[in-house]
Order: C-alpha cells, then structure tokens, then sequence
C-alpha cells in the first residue's frame, strides 16, 4: 500500500496535463489556458517530495560542472592560452614599428604648358596615358614661326653681305694708302733735291758767280716741294683714318651678324617650341588643351605626374625618437589592401609640418596649450608595382622598423 500511494500521486498530475492540452488544442480559449489547480485542502505528495528533496540536495560546485563539462572547459583554457599567446607574440613584433595613418603619397608635379601662342593643331595623348622623355604632347601651328624661321635667314644673308662689303673697302683703303705713301715718298725726294738746288744757287750768289734769278728759281721750287711733301702726308694719313672708319663699320657689321643669327635661333627655337614634348616620364593627368583650341605662350595645356613618387608620412614627434634614414619599411596603400611594399626612410623634415605652413604657429601670444606637433618624413618605395596606379594624394599605412 506505500508503494501504490506515490505511483497514484504520479499519475494525476500527468492526467492533468494531459486534459489540459486537450484543452488547449481543442477549445477556444487556446490563447489563455487555464491550469487546474489541486484543492487547497487536500495534500499534494509530489509537492511534499519536493520540498524534502531540495532541502536534503546541495547546489554543484565548480570543480563538479567543470567534471560535468570538460570537454568545453578544455577548449576555453586552449582558446585563452593561445590567445594570450598570440597578443604576446603581436606585442613583442609591434612594438619594434612605428606607424601611422597620416601618410599619403607625393610626387612634384607640374603644369606643363607651350612657350608660344597659336592654334593646337595636335594633341596625341590623353588623360592618364603614361609617356616617356621625349614623347609628343602637343603640337602647334608652326607655319607663321617657320616664316620667321626664313626672315631670319635672309637677314644672316644680309649681314654676311654687308661684312664682305665692308672687308673689300677695307682692302681698297689699304692699296690707297700705299699709293699715298709712295706718292709721299717722291715727293720727299724732289724735296731734298730741291734743297740742295736752293743750297747751290746760294752758294754761287754769295761768291757772286750765281745769278739772283737762279736763287729764286730754286726758292720757288723747293717751297713747292715743300707743300707737295705736305699734301703726300696728308694723303697718307687720311688714307690711313679712312681705314680706321672702315674697320669700325666691318666691326658694326659683325655685331649685325650676330644680332641676325641670335635672331635666326630664337626663330628656331620657337618653331622647336611648338611642339611640347615630356621632359620626363610620367602620366598626363587633366588635360584641357585640345585640338583647334588658340593657346597662349605660358597657358597650361594639362598637369604631368613625373614617375618619380614617394610616401611623406607625418609621424607625432615622440614618435622620432629611434627613426632614421636607411630603416626599412613596409606600406599598404589604402586602395590595394591586399598589397605590401617595402622601402625606407630617406629623410626626415628639420622641423614641423606648421613651421613651413603659411601661417606659421606664433606661440608666444595668447594662451598656449601644448600640442603634439606632425614632423613629415619622407619614404622611398624600393619598387612601385607596375600594375598599381599610383599618384599623389593617395592614403597609405606605412611601418617603420625602429628596433
């Protein structure tokens, strides 16, 4: 009969689950069930059960879910020793780099634009096309800077005309000048014979053997001597001016010689300057000229990016205090995550990004507050990839190793 009792008491409290899950399937109230509730006076033995069991049962302690669970709990304590592992190993590499997301890739790039004026006849590159030195960028009309080509020519002709001219008067003036020498000569001559007339008739007047018509003949005629003498003389030295002048105006013409041949290559150089051409390689990047377009001498035709880039990377200041040229370094651009370069530290800038700005900080008005300054330091790549298009302004991650 005890053994019946708590079989019995087991029974009904599953008969009335079972009636009321009946009543939940099958009547309308299925949304709010109702629990049949045991009257309060008659005693519920599983309940009494209950209250015994719990009060002789203790709660488990951890050692026992840990038995109970040890499957789990080996995993957790792998899990936690290797990641505290692998945080070890992180910070022990870490910790030798010094990194920073203030970094960008520069280049010097530059307007290019054409030293003459005219229409554009020709543009055979376009935008983001990579050129070499050399290459072809734009052409312009040439045909009025080849006439001036040709006008130069012909004023080089006449300046070399003009100096032959000139250099053939000048031989002239020197036969003309030996011919007033020669002249000057004989006339010399007739005057010391001349004199030594006048001296014998002279002679013979005074010992009166002479007559004072002879004396006066031979005055006359070496006082004409005389002044003949002098005009050879003068011959001779206006022969001798007149060359001077000529080689003065050979020399004038020589200067116009050159100034036609200075012409003559300033023409040729702009007929050279109508088509401009890459100084060096690199791509063309927001070209506005085109064709049929009038261009003036300096306006720009596009923007060139020479292939010689780097990375300025603008560190915290205690960040520079193991940085410096030579240490290597390793890149992710932010457009191409999947990529890493290497290079190294070329240089680092001898003061602050705001000291070179345009409005340098003036520190000593005003309040100061203490800021961490940006020092730029400049990275070269050891080997830009060929299939990356790189350019200035793009954000990259670089990491020195300072240790």
């Amino acid at each position: 009969m005890r053994v019946a009792k708590p079989f019995a008491a087991a029974i009904i409290p599953i008969e009335v689950f079972a009636v009321d899950a009946q009543t939940r399937e099958r009547g309308p109230s299925a949304e709010q069930p109702q629990k049949v509730e045991a009257p309060k006076n008659s005693p519920d033995p599983k309940h009494q059960t209950r209250e015994q069991s719990g009060k002789s049962d203790k709660a488990p302690s951890l050692r026992e879910r840990l038995r109970a669970h040890w499957l789990l709990s080996v995993v957790g304590a792998i899990v936690l020793v290797v990641a505290l592992a692998g945080g070890l190993l992180y910070w022990l590499e870490v910790r030798h780099y010094e990194s920073t997301d203030d970094a960008f890739v520069a280049a010097r790039s530059f307007s290019v634009a054409s030293k003459v004026g005219g229409y554009v006849t020709d543009v055979p590159v376009t935008d983001n096309q990579h050129v070499n030195a050399g290459d072809l960028l734009a052409r312009i009309d040439e045909r009025d800077y080849r006439i001036a080509v040709d006008q130069a020519n012909a004023q080089v002709e006449v300046s070399k005309a003009n100096i032959g001219n000139v250099e053939a008067q000048i031989d002239s003036q020197q036969e003309q000048i030996k011919q007033a020498q020669a002249q000057l000569e004989q006339a010399q001559a007739q005057l010391q014979f001349s004199q030594e007339e006048f001296n014998r008739a002279q002679d013979l007047v005074e010992k009166g053997a002479g007559t004072v018509q002879r004396q006066q003949q031979t005055r006359s005629d070496l006082q004409a001597q005389q002044a003949n003498t002098e005009r050879a003389k003068t011959a001779v030295i206006a022969a001798q001016v007149g060359i001077k002048t000529l080689q003065a105006q050979l020399e004038g013409a020589k200067a116009q010689l050159q100034q036609s041949q200075a012409q003559l290559d300033q023409a040729r150089l702009n007929l050279q300057y109508t088509s401009v051409v890459a100084a060096q390689s690199g791509r063309v990047v927001k070209l506005s000229g085109a064709k049929g377009t009038f261009v003036t001498a300096g306006q720009s035709l596009m923007m060139f990016v020479p292939d010689d880039v780097w990375i300025v990377a603008n560190y915290k200041e205690t960040q520079l205090d193991d940085m410096r040229p030579g240490q290597p370094v390793e890149i992710r651009i932010d457009a191409y995550p999947g990529r890493k370069l290497t290079g190294h530290v070329d240089s680092v800038q001898p003061g602050s990004g705001t000291a070179f700005s345009l409005l340098p900080a003036e520190n000593a008005t005003g309040n100061y507050v203490k800021v961490v300054q940006r020092v730029p330091v400049k990275i070269v790549v050891d080997n830009w990839p060929a299939d990356l298009p790189v350019g200035p302004g793009m954000s990259v991650v670089p990491w020195v190793k300072v240790r």
